[in-house]
């Protein structure tokens, strides 16, 4: 059983480091040149190097081995439900949990309290960015169980984008699309998009390579248009003068 449980472990281990060692190597350039940390600190900041690198390791091989699999799996059993309506509801639901319990999202949205002073708050913005998600996956789900194509949700939504871009203040607009980066983080890319492919393996008449895939389009669009409908309360209620 632990065989299997560690099956590619070790890829995603060397993944792991060519993808820190970089910045190791930039750390290591400016503690010679620039910064000149203390000997304590240095020695600090390499040993949350090393629990980053086991961290993402096991996260990731996690992903492979238990998100994946469950989300597909899950996907096809609500798939082959009679009242398949009920996927809509469940999308959003699966879609604000991941969200919520997204480590990106959390680290975001402490440094937007930070640097605003608690002005815009950790916790406003992460129900704010897990509801939009949420929506977004909902609707996703419908499009794939009533067949209509993505653009029908993917231009409306960049013009409503677009079009509350020019009534926002810069502060909201910085971080609404920053918002849109972090939500599409591992949480909710591996578990929801492996969810919504096996909905549409199951699903009569659709292609899980057609109408498994985009809804992570709407999942980096989501958080875009609810922060900056944020935003527009803050600004009716005077919450925010930047």
């Amino acid at each position: 059983m632990s065989l299997v449980i560690f099956e590619g472990f070790s890829e995603i281990m060397m993944e792991v480091a060519f993808a820190l060692i970089p910045l190791l190597l930039i750390f290591a350039l400016f503690q010679f040149t620039l910064l000149n940390l203390t000997k304590e600190r240095f020695i600090r900041i390499l040993y949350g190097f090393i629990l980053t690198f086991f961290g993402l390791s096991f996260f990731l091989q996690g992903v492979h081995v238990g998100f994946m699999p469950v989300g597909e799996m899950m996907g096809e059993i609500l798939g082959d439900r009679s009242d398949t309506w009920i996927l809509i509801p469940i999308g959003f639901v699966l879609g604000f949990v991941a969200t919520f319990a997204e480590p990106a999202v959390r680290i975001m949205n402490e440094e937007v309290d930070k640097v605003t002073g608690g002005s815009i708050s950790e916790n406003v913005m992460l129900y704010t960015i897990s509801i939009g998600v949420g929506v977004s996956i909902a609707l996703s789900m419908a499009r794939i169980l009533y067949g209509f194509s993505l653009w029908w949700l993917i231009l409306p939504g960049y013009i409503i984008a677009i079009g509350l871009i020019f009534i926002s203040r810069k502060t909201f607009v910085a971080i609404a699309f920053d918002s849109g980066g972090v939500a599409t983080g591992p949480m909710t890319v591996t578990f929801i998009t492996s969810m919504a492919v096996g909905v549409a393996g199951v699903t009569e008449g659709r292609d899980p390579l057609l109408d498994g895939f985009g809804l992570i389009a709407l999942v980096a669009l989501a958080p875009i248009i609810s922060v900056l409908i944020l935003g527009q309360i803050y600004m009716r209620k005077g919450g925010s003068k930047a």
